[in-house]
C-alpha cells in the first residue's frame, strides 16, 4: 500500500502525519507513533515497524510535531508537545479504527502522559528516557507508571537514558507495563558491529515484539 501525508493544524503550528495503512478490510487498528528530540519519523525503529506492521492488519501513523515540521532544531516544552498531541488525536481517529498511541523517547513520554484522557486502547513506549544520562535520581517512571493504559516498553540493553534493570519493578501495584530489552541496544537501538545480534537482528526483534503485543490487546 501506497502511504499518504497529511497535515493537521495545532494550537502549536501545523503537523504532520504519515499514514502507513494496512491492506483495505484487514486494518484492526492504528499504531500512532510521535518521534523524539533529537530526531524525526525517519528513525530507523519507526521506520521498521512502519514497513512491517500494516502486512499484519495494524496501520501505522508516524506523527511530526509542529517543531520539528517547522524546522526547529530544539524540541517544544512538554506542555507544547501534549497540546500537539491532543490536537492531532481526531485525525488519528478518523479512520474508525481503535488507536494505540506510542512513540519514541520524548514521544513515549507524551503518549503516555496524554494516554488516559485520549481513550488510547494501548501505549508503545520505545526508547523511554527513564532519566537523564547519568541522572538517575530524576526519574521519569511516574509518567509511565501513570499511563492507564496496557504499555509495552521496549528498551536497548545499554541504553544511557535507562537500562532496562533500572525499570520500576511491574505488576498491579506498580503500574500495568511489559518490557522487553533489545540486547545491546542503544538509545536510537544502534548495536555494536562485533557484539550481539546484528542491526537487522535487532530490528527484527522490535518489530516481532511489538506484532505480538499488538496481536494480544484487547481492542
Amino acid at each position: 500500500m501506497s502511504t499518504r501525508t497529511e497535515s493537521v493544524g495545532t494550537p502549536a503550528g501545523e503537523a504532520r502525519i504519515t499514514w502507513h495503512p494496512a491492506p483495505a478490510g484487514r486494518a484492526r487498528l492504528v499504531l500512532a507513533l510521535g518521534h523524539g528530540a533529537g530526531g524525526g519519523v525517519e528513525a530507523r525503529d519507526l521506520q521498521a515497524l512502519a514497513a512491517a506492521l500494516p502486512a499484519l492488519g495494524v496501520t501505522v501513523a508516524l506523527v511530526e510535531q509542529p517543531w520539528r515540521v517547522a524546522g526547529k532544531k530544539v524540541a517544544a516544552a512538554p506542555k507544547v508537545l501534549d497540546a500537539g498531541w491532543r490536537a492531532l488525536w481526531p485525525a488519528l481517529t478518523e479512520p474508525g479504527l481503535p488507536v494505540v498511541a506510542g512513540g519514541r523517547s520524548a514521544g513515549a513520554r507524551v503518549a503516555c502522559r496524554t494516554a488516559a484522557d485520549l481513550g488510547a486502547a494501548g501505549v508503545l513506549a520505545l526508547a523511554f528516557p527513564l532519566h537523564p544520562p547519568g541522572r538517575p535520581e530524576k526519574s521519569r517512571a511516574q509518567e509511565l507508571l501513570g499511563a492507564g493504559r496496557p504499555a509495552l516498553v521496549v528498551q536497548g540493553g545499554r541504553d544511557a537514558f535507562g537500562r532496562p534493570e533500572e525499570f520500576p519493578e511491574r505488576g498491579a501495584r506498580a503500574g500495568s507495563y511489559e518490557l522487553v530489552e533489545v540486547e545491546f541496544g542503544d538509545h536510537g537501538f544502534a548495536v555494536p558491529k562485533k557484539t550481539g545480534p546484528t542491526q537487522e537482528e535487532a530490528l527484527e526483534m522490535i518489530t516481532g515484539a511489538v506484532a505480538e503485543w499488538l496481536g494480544r490487546l484487547a481492542v
